[in-house]
């Protein structure tokens, strides 16, 4: 059995660093266990004397607030905390308002940072309301969700949803520094830790055969928070995102195949009212397993490419059809309509990211919407 110092000497070993190359927006991405514990040090040595504002949610809150607070007070730079409901559902104006004002009043200035403490919510949102507070203050990233670790909390968008579609307010504002502690992944839900292994999939399916080849073998391990192959994980998936976002920080060009299954996903989590019908994750392992089907029958995608997508995506427990959504049959007409909000659009074009192979995907807005809807509605015919 490992003793105490082993277990240590094996998570510093597997500890990593990513750097997210933007000339003076440049920043580092920690990965690794027991970080949480280290935050205001970590705060104090790279980024000066800066006061902290907390913002999480009531579930970290409740698992993981007291020991960041310790740590940055241990520092000086502890300014207060802000803790909102978890959910979807918080990141809208109704939130951003009063968030913002409770920042003010802890007097932070524009020289401090507000700490984004939990998952893709509470990172959009904390990362929208420090880019207009005071113009714009920095921030921080502590990613508590394995989605937060791998896509949301790095590369800078932040935003809120409104009832028109998902994300459609907001600006890039890039984090100064990211602090992902596997540890703390040990105390999410299961089906949120399946939902955020659908965006490390994502990784592989993109541009990364070998990483989806890899996946397919070394899954059990990153569920089981086998120390090497989570961090392998999540290194892999942060390496992956942050090239692609050096070479299109806005969204002009490259970056869009990060949204591979969110042109697809977006409209069924827009369908559901952004509820725990369908969390993120999940609305996106279905649509990746769209984006495949749709490719192979356009003739794009060798055949079979679709079944291997959807065999690794049901073998780990996430959904793969619109079937698979709890409650209520889908429209197609009303999923096409959503699409159509999808902030990629251009030109009143949609924007699909399509595959050429897995590992090979690939920007397209030459898609047909009638080809889409009756692509849609055999979906939800063949899959009720």
């Amino acid at each position: 059995m490992p003793t105490a110092v082993n277990s240590l000497a094996a998570a510093t070993r597997a500890r990593r660093t990513v750097h997210v190359a933007l000339g003076d927006r440049s920043y580092d991405v920690l990965i690794g266990a027991g970080l949480l514990a280290e935050a205001g040090r970590l705060v104090a040595t790279r980024l000066g004397k800066a006061k902290c504002g907390i913002v999480t949610d009531e579930n970290v809150a409740r698992y993981h607030l007291p020991a960041l607070e310790a740590s940055l007070a241990a520092e000086g730079r502890l300014k207060g905390s802000v803790v909102l409901k978890p959910g979807e559902q918080t990141k809208s104006f109704r939130e951003l308002g009063p968030l913002s004002e409770r920042l003010l009043e802890m007097g932070l200035e524009r020289g401090d940072l507000v700490v984004a403490f939990g998952g893709g919510v509470i990172g959009d949102l904390a990362g929208f309301a420090a880019g207009i507070l005071r113009r714009g203050v920095r921030f921080v990233q502590i990613p508590t969700t394995l989605l937060a670790q791998v896509d949301s909390s790095v590369g800078g968008k932040t935003g809120i949803n409104t009832p028109q579609g998902k994300n459609l307010i907001g600006v890039f504002h890039q984090p100064s520094l990211v602090i992902a502690d596997t540890d703390v992944l040990k105390t999410l839900p299961q089906r949120e830790m399946k939902a955020g292994y659908a965006e490390v999939a994502k990784y592989g399916l993109l541009g990364d055969a070998g990483f989806f080849t890899w996946l397919e073998k070394a899954h059990r391990g990153v569920f089981a928070f086998d120390p090497d192959d989570l961090t392998h994980a999540v290194e892999t998936s942060v390496t992956a995102k942050a090239r692609i976002v050096e070479r299109d920080e806005h969204e002009t060009g490259d970056r869009a195949l990060l949204n591979l299954g969110h042109t697809f996903g977006h409209a069924l989590e827009a369908w559901t009212g952004y509820s725990d019908r369908l969390l993120h994750g999940e609305g996106v392992a279905i649509g990746m397993c769209q984006a495949f089907r749709f490719s192979e029958e356009l003739g794009l995608c060798p055949a079979g490419s679709a079944r291997r997508v959807s065999d690794h995506v049901r073998a780990v427990g996430l959904p793969t059809t619109i079937g698979d959504i709890p409650g209520g049959r889908a429209d197609a007409a009303e999923l096409l309509r959503l699409m159509g909000q999808d902030k990629k659009v251009r030109d009143g074009k949609l924007t699909f990211i399509l595959a050429r192979a897995i590992g090979e995907a690939f920007v397209s807005r030459e898609v047909e919407p009638a080809r889409v809807l009756d692509f849609l509605e055999r979906e939800i015919a063949a899959r009720q």
